[in-house]
């Protein structure tokens, strides 16, 4: 019985993956390749790339989930970091997105420390109900992660016999770095030297079976799995394969950035552990510090505003913000961002990786975050002997999950907002984001998603972005009904304030070890200059 009489009858179909062909270079393409070799260093491994073909890469700031994956692949910072440009990474900060000049709130990485706590997180909502003096947002983060201690004085060091309470150098941080040379960096040291393949050439060509399997790329090319990191353009998975793209933009309101590169005026004070993001009229603007310059751009929606009305928003805020008058010095490159994903990453034997995939928005640092992500989900699926449809479809379905409940979470940015300065923020606050008549059943209590924006169970970061959002999961009336009392204040006096003042004072102590830890632009001066 031939192969396509077995499809006819619906009897699945193995697929031995022995060698593998990459379409496309850029960050997504190394990292494909460098997982590849790394993890399967029996495979054979090509990357195809086009010396005609720009990579949009502007730069990158990751998340901590991206020291699984150096982990795995048994890289370490001095491998990269001088290379590329390299800074460390402890929070995101994120500035005015409740409301014009509301100030900033944090997102640290790792876990928030609550072992002393009785309520856990929760424990900084009966802090700021019982302060007598207004209780600034900052205080949550700093009232539950020791790493920031470290960010608010600039420094960087190790958790030492556990005098950062729960902080780890490695799981706690993440990176800034220039993405194009970070792949050229994974080029050079890993992929080319362990044996991947490398090829410059334009694919023009798909040629596919019966069954629509690809068999070969301009008639010469031929290998068991495709994988695309052509970027957006998604030559193989989009306009070889056909796969429906399934757009967010009804979600997430921004498809267009402006992106450029300042100069450090005072690199001492400038260059912070933390990416800004912060919002202004018709979206949000970057600065990310790398080694040697600052990353900035402005993501906005081309809706409700030109290029030439966002390049002079653009250029007032930082003017404004950071007194810097860049209207003839920043050269800024113009990028077109489809936000949204293929309905299946992994279709027949090709796979898509990176922006050819998809594409969520760069807010919360999440542009690698999929690649890498979606990488340790393609490495599960290859140790398989062999990889049928049902690989496939868990394939697919851990990572759009991840990959929608990441959209979900970047969205909630936007529409807890209270901002009503203009029109694009206007729709956002007031737009309906779900329809809770056609869904009776749903307690808004629970759950994961934009369906459920006060629950803050999961850590992650949403319980940081709702708080400094102000969205409270708890309040005094519900604290006295949960426990069956009265008087609220009494309560917390006796249950409570003596708990809350021991992590004030734990946190008065994380201040103090900071200061004695190393500054941040020194310990990169040893890592960039051997200083």
């Amino acid at each position: 019985m031939g192969l396509d009489l077995l499809s006819l009858f619906g009897i699945k179909i193995s697929m031995v993956v022995n060698k593998i062909i990459i379409v496309g270079g850029g960050s997504a393409g190394w990292m494909t390749a460098a997982t590849l070799i790394r993890l399967f260093p029996n495979k054979k491994i090509t990357l195809i790339e086009s010396a005609n073909t720009p990579v949009v890469g502007v730069g990158e700031s990751t998340l901590g989930f991206i020291n699984h994956w150096l982990q795995l692949l048994k890289i370490k910072d001095e491998d990269f970091m001088k290379e590329c440009d390299a800074t460390y990474k402890l929070s995101i900060k994120f500035n005015n997105f409740y409301y014009e000049r509301s100030g900033s709130f944090h997102y640290p990485f790792g876990e928030p420390f609550e072992d002393d706590l009785p309520g856990g997180k929760n424990s900084w909502y009966f802090k700021k109900f019982l302060s007598k003096l207004p209780l600034p947002w900052t205080d949550y983060a700093n009232f539950l992660y020791p790493a920031m201690a470290l960010v608010k004085h600039n420094r960087f060091g190790e958790n030492i016999n556990g005098d950062l309470s729960n902080f780890d150098l490695v799981q706690n941080s993440a990176y800034h770095f220039d993405a194009i040379k970070f792949g050229q960096v994974l080029k050079n040291k890993i992929c080319i030297p362990e044996g991947v393949e490398h090829i410059i050439d334009d694919i023009k060509t798909c040629q596919r079976n019966e069954r629509g399997y690809v068999t070969g790329l301009n008639d010469k090319y031929a290998a068991d799995l495709y994988i695309d990191c052509t970027g957006f353009k998604s030559l193989l998975i989009g306009e070889m394969m056909e796969v429906p793209f399934i757009s967010y933009n009804d979600l997430l309101p921004n498809d267009s950035a402006l992106a450029g590169q300042i100069p450090y005026k005072d690199k001492e004070k400038e260059l912070v552990s933390y990416t800004e993001c912060s919002a202004i009229q018709n979206g949000w603007v970057w600065r990310i510090p790398s080694w040697n310059k600052i990353g900035t751009g402005y993501v906005y929606s081309s809706k409700y505003v030109d290029d030439k009305q966002a390049e002079i928003e653009m250029h007032t805020h930082m003017f404004d913000t950071w007194g810097l008058d860049t209207r003839d010095t920043l050269e800024l490159k113009k990028i077109n961002m489809r936000v949204g994903r293929h309905k299946d990453i992994f279709y027949k034997n090709v796979c898509a990786i990176g922006l050819s995939a998809g594409f969520i928005e760069p807010l919360e640092s999440n542009g690698l975050f999929t690649v890498h992500q979606f990488l340790i989900n393609l490495a599960r699926t290859l140790h398989h002997e062999s990889i049928n449809q049902f690989e496939r479809d868990a394939f697919n379905h851990r990572c759009n999950l991840e990959f929608d409940r990441f959209a979900e979470f970047v969205a909630m940015h936007y529409y807890l907002t209270n901002r009503k300065d203009t029109k694009y923020w206007r729709d956002l606050k007031d737009k309906q984001i779900i329809d809770l008549k056609k869904q009776p059943s749903m307690d808004i209590n629970n759950g994961l998603n934009l369906k459920v924006f006060n629950n803050y169970e999961s850590n992650g970061g949403m319980h940081c972005v709702g708080t400094g959002m102000r969205q409270l999961p708890i309040d005094p009336t519900e604290i006295c009904l949960q426990n069956n009392i009265t008087d609220f204040e009494a309560f917390s006096k006796q249950h409570i304030e003596p708990y809350i003042k021991r992590r004030d004072d734990l946190v008065k102590s994380w201040d103090l070890i900071a200061q004695t830890k190393p500054k941040l632009i020194d310990v990169l001066k040893k890592i960039h200059e051997g200083n």
